[in-house]
């Protein structure tokens, strides 16, 4: 049994034999250390004369485990170590219902070679943790993804500051998710396990912290929000402190203020806390004793000989606005090898190996003491004061949105790509939506920092800027589509990022996009004085729109970017062991001040998405059919919907009863709706014109393929408007033709007609249901404006004004002539989609056809249907639905001689009901240079020009009395008569 014993465990031989007696309840190795394990309650005491222990059983081991629980909101939570990864140097298991986090530390062994802490972060979401093997070739996890980027830098972001001075050891954290259930973000739990990890390692570190997360749904906060819940919330705010001081803030918002952000902050903060706890708990259980690390410190000999030799030459380049940033950096270059010289020349090899760090401590000291005592910073700024700015949109006429940002030395390019909503991004995280529709993607060349430097894949640096944006996007139900933005830096003088945000926004407006409104960054920096004894700030300045070099010698890079009404993300970065809380909550409001006055410069530039029609924007549409029909055109294997892609250079993106169209531009659009068309087919309605190709020829006429494969008649009397001797002498076999649908025979069959489709000879007005086809065409053209919009009205109100400037006053006399008659205005789809109906209702009398009531009932709603298309002008578009298609009996009757009569109904006006002379209350809508845009109510708008020498100070909301004077030539309503209401 000793032998068996031995062979079990080999240290046992090294240990006198009664200490491997069971009696005694000796334990096995755990953590590193060596006791006894707890003794279990024994049912019946052993006889007296037995004196050895009973038989144990080989390979038996005990693990013992160390365990806290505690409770964060409703939730329970527990840390847990000992009994898996017991090598690692700190193994901690953070579990919060079926969610379970393992985060391990390790510190490399020997002495420190380098003079910055070569700290490693690696968070890592295996598929196995919710039961799926990897959608890929290999089916393994390939590289991080972006999701375990951004999450690797919420771990390492609070921990780094924590480590003690002159440690620079290499540190390694690994955490991975072991199991998920969906509900929880594993991302804070992980950064929670992470800092009980290094609690319980022997690595020097000045923890514990706390990361919490905060929501707000309908106006209440929620600690620690499930996914469900995150999905609701209007505030995604991560918080990481330690006792007393914050760490780390990032957050994602949808326009919060700036006070309800700091009572987020405030309730954060005691949350927190309470994950110190258990830590403190758990290492005082578990924990490792810390060990005795060489730390590489700068000895005050060395620090006072370099600073005699340096501080003033830095000063001098310091306090010179006129350098710019190589300038400086090359003057600063020269006071370094001016030292470097003499401290060869006394042969000091001490202060030698320190020197780049010694000098980049002076020119820390030297810096903020400026700004304390004098408050004036490098360049010569206040502390409040932003950097000179330029915006241009549509740089890049070419492309579907471009702008360029500069913010001093700081210039980003960003161009905007819009795609199907088939080419959004597919996501394999463990929580949160399977695809992304919106992507911004950040990229920092070497150039723009003056370095040679190679292209390597995706660094933390380059990801996570998207989410300042994501608060203006459209809903994706109103705009379904991909769209893409790309930041190339240009040039790198600080706050980078936030350039990104501001030139991005633009770009998205040069685009057409309907966003909200726009969002500007800017960053934010302190410097402070801190009294050594105690660690308390005792003096501080907040910088706004910090430089490069203010950012690597301050203290925090505190990004926030937002709207004019509040916040939409943050990004806190520090590199002191923590920044109290208020001084936190006071940068808030800096940074609001020069958010607004980027925002000015933005909105001078471009105020509102582009609708031009000229522009080479692509053409987006969106139709709808079954999925039996899309099946179809798919093809096998998807070769039919790749060979239109091919032959137009389209892109088709096809979904549950949807196709999505993607076209360069208008002709390419038109080519594939003809493919679609003639592959799918539409609904067949009495007057529709379609395409189809002739598959025989009969005595009495011809028979027509169309609308994706169904069969119709082309009667000899359909061919021409002359009387036709013979099919073949108007037709023959595989012509492609456009034919009118005017009906079915009494078996059913379509009934198909050449001449309506071709005016008569002589005939100086073309046929309605041509002018029909070609109309209908133009309104669904996207990117053109379906009604009038506010450029629109500036254009009308600008033009107006143009002409009337070299009016003498004799047109004052002529204003009070008689008006013309009252008329019911209509878009002109809508009228000559009413011509298109009387001349078909003429047709069929004629004819003798008669339609029945469910054909009668598509061809009056034609024109609300445009065939299922949506484009981006219909998102622009003022009117919240269109109006109905107007009476022929109204449009020529409705003539009255006395305008004074023709008042309408101010609680009921439409476009339906207004015409010339009609009384309305507006509001003004927007103030524009030459005029007013009105608000006529239902979606309606109008527009007022002003006359010469007419007061100009009207605010958005006022109440006007107007009155319908005329039409502009695209249907506007033009209103004169203002008064006050």
């Amino acid at each position: 049994m000793a032998s068996a014993a031995t062979k079990a465990n080999p240290l046992l031989t090294l240990l006198p034999p009664y200490l491997t007696w069971r009696r005694f309840n000796f334990r096995s190795i755990c953590n590193g250390r060596l006791g006894f394990a707890p003794s279990a309650p024994s049912p019946s005491p052993l006889p007296s004369d037995q004196d050895q222990p009973p038989p144990s059983i080989a390979g038996t081991k005990v693990l013992e485990t160390f365990k806290e629980e505690f409770e964060i909101g409703t939730k329970l939570v527990s840390f847990e170590t000992g009994k898996i990864a017991r090598f690692a140097n700190g193994a901690v298991v953070l579990a919060k219902e079926e969610t379970k986090v393992l985060s391990t530390v390790a510190s490399a062994k020997g002495d420190a070679v380098k003079d910055f802490l070569p700290l490693t972060v690696d968070y890592q979401e295996k598929q196995f943790a919710q039961g799926v093997i990897p959608n890929t070739f290999m089916r393994r996890e390939g590289a991080p993804k972006e999701r375990e980027l951004l999450c690797g830098r919420i771990i390492d972001r609070p921990i780094r500051p924590l480590f003690p001075a002159g440690f620079y050891h290499e540190v390694q954290v690994m955490a991975s998710v072991l199991s998920s259930d969906g509900k929880q973000d594993p991302d804070i739990m992980a950064a929670n396990a992470t800092s009980a990890a290094l609690m319980l390692s022997d690595i020097p570190w000045n923890g514990p912290i706390g990361v919490i997360r905060i929501g707000r749904i309908c106006g209440q906060f929620v600690v620690n929000p499930s996914m469900d819940e995150l999905s609701l919330s209007d505030l995604n705010l991560v918080y990481a402190c330690t006792k007393d001081k914050t760490l780390m803030i990032d957050v994602q918002a949808r326009e919060i203020s700036e006070k309800d952000l700091e009572a987020g902050l405030r309730l954060a903060h005691p949350e927190a806390v309470k994950f110190l706890e258990p830590q403190i708990r758990l290492a005082e259980k578990a924990g490792k004793r810390k060990k005795e690390y060489k730390l590489s410190l700068i000895s005050d000999k060395t620090m006072e000989k370099v600073r005699n030799l340096a501080e003033a030459p830095i000063e001098a380049v310091f306090t010179d606005p006129r350098y710019g940033k190589f300038e400086r950096g090359e003057a600063l270059e020269q006071i370094t090898q001016d030292v470097r010289r003499q401290l060869e020349e006394e042969c000091d090899e001490e202060s030698l190996k320190v020197l780049s760090k010694t000098v980049d401590t002076v020119r820390k000291q030297v810096i903020r003491k400026r700004i304390i005592s004098e408050g004036v910073r490098v360049d010569g700024r206040h502390l409040g004061e932003v950097r000179p700015l330029y915006c241009e949109a549509g740089n890049l006429p070419a492309l579907h949105g471009s702008a360029i940002f500069s913010r001093g030395d700081t210039q980003v390019l960003c161009t905007v790509t819009l795609g199907a909503p088939g080419e959004a991004q597919r996501l394999e995280s463990l929580v949160g939506p399977p695809t992304k529709r919106f992507m911004l993607h950040y990229s920092f060349p070497p150039f723009c920092i003056n370095e040679v430097g190679k292209r390597v894949g995706l660094n933390r640096r380059e990801v996570g800027h998207e989410k300042a944006l994501l608060a203006v996007l459209p809903p994706e139900d109103d705009f379904p589509y991909t769209v893409r933005v790309n930041s190339e830096v240009m040039a790198s003088d600080g706050s980078t990022s936030m350039a990104t945000v501001c030139g991005g926004s633009m770009a998205l407006m040069d685009a057409g996009i309907p966003v909200q409104e726009h969002v500007a960054g800017v960053s934010v920096g302190l410097i402070s004085e801190v009294d050594e004894s105690t660690g308390t700030i005792t003096d501080y300045r907040i910088l706004t729109d910090i430089l490069g070099l203010e950012d690597h010698l301050g203290d925090m890079d505190f990004k926030i970017a937002g709207t004019r009404k509040g916040v939409t993300a943050i990004q806190l970065d520090i590199k002191p062991a923590g920044i109290p809380l208020d001084i936190i909550c006071e940068s808030l409001e800096p940074a609001r001040k020069g958010r607004l006055q980027i925002l000015d410069h933005m909105e001078r530039e471009i105020n509102a998405p582009r609708t031009e029609e000229d522009r080479n924007s692509p053409r987006l549409a969106t139709m709808k059919f079954s999925n039996d029909s899309l099946r179809r055109l798919i093809g096998p294997m998807g070769a039919l919907k790749r060979k239109i892609e091919e032959e137009t250079g389209a892109r088709l993106s096809v979904g549950d009863g949807t196709l999505t169209i993607v076209a360069k531009d208008q002709s390419v659009m038109e080519k594939v709706q003809e493919k679609v068309d003639f592959i799918i087919g539409r609904e067949i309605e009495v007057g529709g014109v379609y395409k189809g190709v002739v598959t025989s020829i009969k005595e009495y006429g011809a028979f027509v393929e169309f609308n994706g494969g169904q069969q119709g008649l082309l009667h000899i009397s359909e061919l021409s408007h002359e009387p036709v001797s013979g099919v073949s002498d108007v037709v023959s076999i595989g012509q492609q033709v456009s034919l009118m649908c005017i009906g079915q025979d009494v078996r059913g069959n379509i009934k198909l007609s050449l001449k309506a489709t071709s005016p008569r000879k002589g005939s100086k007005t073309s046929n309605p249901a041509v002018d029909s086809d070609s109309q209908m065409k133009q309104a669904t053209e996207v990117w053109a404006a379906v009604q009038a919009t506010s450029d629109d009205l500036e254009k009308e109100i600008s033009t107006s004004e143009e002409v009337s400037v070299g009016k003498d006053d004799s047109s004052k006399e002529n204003s009070s002539a008689p008006l013309p008659p009252v008329i019911v205005i209509r878009s002109a789809a809508e009228c000559d989609e009413e011509e298109k109906s009387a001349g078909l209702e003429k047709f069929s009398k004629t004819t003798g056809t008669k339609l029945g009531t469910s054909e009668r009932k598509k061809k009056s709603t034609s024109s609300k249907k445009l065939r299922g298309k949506k484009s981006i002008s219909d998102f622009l578009s003022s009117s919240e639905d269109e109006s109905e298609p107007c009476s022929t009996s109204r449009r020529h009757s409705a003539s009255v001689s006395n305008t004074e009569n023709a008042i309408a109904d101010e609680s009921h006006i439409s476009a339906k009901n207004l015409k010339i002379g009609s009384n309305v209350v507006a509001k003004v809508y927007q103030v524009r240079a030459h005029g007013l845009v009105l608000d006529l109510g239902n979606g309606l708008r109008g527009m007022y020009r002003f006359e010469a020498n007419e007061r100009k100070n009207f605010a958005v909301g006022d109440e006007l009395r107007v009155r319908c004077s005329s039409f502009t030539s695209k249907g506007i309503p033009v209103m004169t008569e203002t008064f006050h209401s």
